[in-house]
């Protein structure tokens, strides 16, 4: 550990004495074999604690800026009181000067700013923690917004993680009480999420993803990004000129149709995250622009959700059950997505369901942000921490509820979702659909049909070596030898067929993957004409 580091870490624990959390830090392994005498005290019991967090954060910089801004979207993993607060923390964001910007961009794209653009505004148009934004216009004549990432920022984030590393470590060793918020996977999870918005390509590569989902929608307007441009440093991205949406919401002017704006939006997002399974993971109302002809453009696309065809299948039917108000059907659901253990007992869990299912659906008393919420905060009381991809789907699902009703506060939120759920499931049913999008799967499923000869092989070579054996009582002899073959076959059909269930989805149908309900159809049938069989030749 160099003296730098050993400088920051002081300067971190001086700031977790001055704001009370100096007592994290006291514990030791000699504390663990002959405990303190000392009155022991809650900080989770401490009316203080989220503001203290928050002020705590706010004077360590830049770094925990960022972890703070990251935790305020996983109530799951630190309450929601505590995210609530760190909602409220903002960067100073000083600018850097042109002359930095100008040296940043031509190191990066290799040649002389005024060779690579007509025009470079001296001004940023915004500054944030990371990077800053200036206005240009290529030497083609396109107008264009220039993204730069500030010198040194990536070294200081990587430097001031590796010291919350070693701190939590720590932490977690010694401090039982801490240990349920998984402080190492916290940091984890910050560090993945900054190496993602550090580098420039991948928010590049995401609006490119989303203009293709759009190309087809003239009423939602992606930014071209321009590659020959960008770098890991620096974005170049088409210059959008409208309206902030939290403007619109505020303003009386007839120029927007806010009813219809607000059914965009829903309708927008949900294709994102039912029917794409790729979704803008930040949707504030300042990050979406209204064009003219009340078009929707989403701007700041570092951070997305990603969603694969399984998990988008099982979120569709959690919001049908959540729908129909089933509370079985909700925790079964749950626990087929591996987010409850089968071992749990769910008897506290099914009554403070049935009791919000009555709140939100019997008395109306808020939306479906709301209901997602308290879902999060019943996991989070159960010691439950789930999937980051359901978190970042309810955070981005609350944002567009929050801009939809301040648009057009009579929506029914579930009632606009309703259709884009049902037509994500019958795609799902769709078989011809299915095999047209599943070519790996279709791939899987040959190999395995091919390797099921041999598979049959084999078992009849241990039954043979007598390595396995089928045990049944029978009159006579020679039906054994007459039907053992149909025994096997049934027997590796059935074996296979529930394989593929647990394996891959892949095509299906009657909610089923098609090749294990092929299986268990032919199992079946020669099921029955074993049966025949038998009871001719008795």
């Amino acid at each position: 550990m160099d003296k730098e580091m050993k400088a920051r870490i002081r300067e971190i624990t001086a700031a977790m004495r001055k704001y009370g959390f100096g007592k994290l830090l006291s514990k030791t392994i000699k504390e663990k074999i002959i405990p303190s005498k000392e009155e022991e005290y809650d900080i989770f019991l401490d009316p203080d604690l989220p503001v203290n967090l928050r002020l705590m954060f706010q004077e360590l910089g830049t770094s925990f800026i960022k972890l703070g801004q990251l935790l305020s979207t996983r109530p799951d993993m630190v309450g929601e009181r505590i995210a609530t607060e760190f909602e409220k923390l903002q960067d100073d964001n000083p600018p850097i000067s042109y002359d930095d910007v100008k040296r940043i961009v031509e190191k990066e794209l290799g040649g002389n700013i005024d060779d690579l653009f007509a025009e470079f505004s001296k001004e940023s148009l915004a500054t944030a923690s990371i990077a800053q934004v200036h206005e240009a216009k290529l030497i083609s004549g396109e107008r264009v917004a220039v993204k730069v990432q500030k010198e040194g920022i990536a070294d200081t984030l990587e430097y001031d993680i590796a010291v919350m590393k070693h701190l939590v470590s720590q932490i977690h060793k010694y401090n039982d009480e801490f240990r349920k918020y998984n402080l190492p996977g916290m940091i984890d999870e910050f560090e993945y999420s900054m190496n993602i918005e550090l580098d420039f390509t991948n928010e590049l590569v995401n609006m490119k993803q989303l203009e293709e989902n759009f190309s087809e929608d003239e009423t939602v307007h992606i930014p071209i990004a321009y590659s020959d441009y960008s770098t890991s440093k620096v974005l170049t991205m088409e210059f959008i000129d409208g309206t902030k949406l939290s403007e619109v919401s505020e303003s009386d002017s007839e120029e927007f149709d806010k009813p219809l704006l607000a059914k965009r939006l829903i309708d927008s997002f949900m294709k994102q995250v039912l029917l794409d399974g790729f979704f803008h993971a930040d949707p504030h109302a300042g990050n979406v622009i209204i064009l003219d002809d009340n078009v929707l453009c989403y701007i700041d696309l570092g951070s997305v959700g990603i969603l694969d065809d399984g998990f988008r299948k099982d979120l569709c039917d959690l919001l049908m059950l959540i729908a129909d108000q089933d509370v079985n059907g909700v925790i079964n659901q749950f626990r087929y997505m591996g987010i409850l253990n089968y071992a749990m007992d769910t008897t506290r869990l099914k009554r403070d369901l049935r009791d919000l299912f009555f709140r939100y659906f019997s008395q109306s008393s808020g939306g479906l942000n709301e209901i997602l919420n308290k879902l999060l905060d019943l996991m989070q009381d159960y010691g439950v921490v789930l999937p980051n991809e359901f978190v970042s789907m309810a955070r981005g699902v609350s944002m567009i509820e929050a801009d939809s009703t301040a648009l057009d506060p009579d929506m029914d939120i579930m009632a606009s979702i309703e259709p884009i759920a049902k037509k994500a499931m019958e795609e799902r049913m769709n078989i011809k659909e299915s095999l047209g999008n599943k070519k790996g799967s279709l791939v899987y499923y040959k190999n395995m049909l091919k390797s099921l000869p041999p598979i049959l092989a084999n078992a009849i070579h241990k039954i043979n070596n007598g390595e396995m054996s089928l045990r049944f009582e029978i009159d006579h002899l020679d039906r054994i030898v007459s039907k053992f073959s149909l025994v096997v076959i049934i027997a590796a059909l059935l074996m296979s067929s529930s394989i593929v269930m647990t394996i891959d989805r892949g095509p299906m149908l009657f909610d089923m993957p098609l090749i294990a309900v092929l299986g268990y159809l032919v199992t079946f049938i020669l099921g029955l004409i074993g049966i025949v069989n038998y009871l001719y030749s008795r």
